[in-house]
């Protein structure tokens, strides 16, 4: 077990260097941030002694280098907007994100994989195709698009909802919404297939032959063996949220991460928007992490495997 850990912990870290990498290339590729931020219009001094002050005069090896040794202590840069720490910039916006990731969670497991499991249990019935339909109208639609109907009906030609903002409990119901809806449709396909594939089995027949009551088959012997690729989904749904709040967030100006995220992009704020990139990279890799260590209690034949390898 022990082998196992370490394995998935070094790819682990291998990963995050990797996104960190990109992300840091990618960024000094994209702009000069002291033109963007000082104008197209600024003296060529200032721009000369901005780019100085924040080292972006320096070679690109020696500003990687110098960035993986202020990570290494805990230094995660300053904005260059406004000179306030980037970590203290994201870490004030973590809380009205998690008001949106954390429900929208929490529903998408709930009705997402009861839907696929009852789906399963009644398959080829109009309640599995209507629920199958639904899912799959749910995660093909652009969360974007979603948001702007949803909007559109309960917000301007209802007037049940607003369409923005963070006053109260109600101005979060639309944004949850269109972060649920895609989730619950990928969540209830994979678990009624995974059902499907599981009730053929003969354990799952020989169970039900020997006098075993239905739902005690389904609880005891369907379910925990359906859950490996149940729970791959939904690792991978807990390491995206944060990613997938920036459209939502800025469509609905919710004041969280993601909103940040598309501001500090456009003014080129390189400090908050790595920042935000780790925390995003750090989320998705510890959250598949936890899957993995999951798999290896789920189904011990995995760990082996992934230990030989």
């Amino acid at each position: 077990m022990l082998r196992f850990l370490l394995f998935k912990a070094l790819r682990a870290i291998v990963t995050i260097i990797l996104v960190v990498t990109f992300a840091f290339v990618v960024l000094r590729m994209s702009g000069d941030p002291a033109v963007i931020i000082l104008g197209p219009d600024a003296p060529p001094d200032a721009i000369a002694a901005f780019r100085h002050a924040w080292g972006l005069d320096q070679p690109l090896w020696d500003q990687y280098l110098r960035y993986f040794a202020a990570i290494a202590r805990g230094d995660l840069g300053v904005s260059m907007r406004d000179g306030q720490s980037a970590i203290k910039l994201v870490m004030e916006r973590i809380p009205a994100t998690l008001e949106l990731t954390v429900p929208a969670l929490i529903l998408e497991l709930l009705i997402g994989i009861s839907a696929g499991v009852y789906a399963a249990l009644h398959r080829e019935s109009l309640v599995d195709r209507s629920v199958m339909t639904g899912a799959v109208i749910g995660f093909t639609m652009p969360s974007f698009v979603l948001g702007l109907v949803l909007v559109l009906i309960f917000s301007v030609t209802l007037d049940w909802l607003p369409s923005g903002g963070q006053d109260s409990w109600v101005h979060a119901i639309l944004p949850v919404a269109t972060m649920t809806v895609g989730g619950v449709g990928i969540l209830a396909r994979v678990s009624r297939s995974a059902m499907i594939e599981i009730l053929g089995q003969p354990y799952i027949r020989t169970a039900s032959a020997k006098g075993m009551p239905w739902q005690k088959v389904v609880w005891r012997h369907a379910l925990p063996n359906a859950a490996i690729p149940i729970v791959t989904i939904a690792g991978f749904m807990v390491g995206s949220l944060i990613a997938g709040a920036v459209v939502v967030e800025s469509l609905f100006s919710w004041p969280g991460v993601g909103r940040l995220l598309v501001v500090a992009v456009s003014n080129r704020d390189l400090a908050v928007v790595q920042c935000i990139l780790l925390m995003v990279a750090a989320t998705m890799v510890l959250s598949n992490f936890a899957v993995d260590i999951l798999y290896g209690y789920l189904d011990p034949r995995l760990r082996n495997s992934e230990a030989k390898a």
